[in-house]
């Protein structure tokens, strides 16, 4: 029997520059380590994980859910797999320029 333990490689990335100045993209292919190295970066960051059914499912039938949820205290905002509904990069967008939210959206590549 073979146990499968979880580790954490440190990664050199620096997120915090971009970020004082707009949204950033992070993108690379699937079980990388995007998803975990954004959680240890930010724990404490709203975060929509679009591998979940029901949000990927919310979001695609209304984007505009996402303009409701946030606040003005949600400066940084982490989207997981944005790729899954692109209709969802509108309101994002819209979010950034009237807002000036910031966002951290992840994508992999499709399967």
């Amino acid at each position: 029997m073979s146990i499968i333990m979880k580790q954490f490689v440190s990664r050199i990335i620096d997120l915090n520059q971009p970020l004082k100045r707009k949204s950033v993209f992070l993108l690379g292919p699937r079980q990388t380590g995007k998803t975990t190295l954004l959680k240890k970066i930010f724990p404490n960051i709203k975060m929509y994980s679009l591998l979940l059914h029901d949000q990927f499912l919310d979001f695609s039938r209304e984007p505009g859910r996402l303009r409701r949820e946030l606040t003005p205290k949600d400066n940084l905002v982490i989207i997981d797999e944005i790729q899954k509904p692109p209709e969802l990069l509108d309101e994002i967008h819209g979010l950034i320029e009237e807002r000036n939210h910031k966002f951290i959206l992840t994508g992999s590549s499709m399967r």
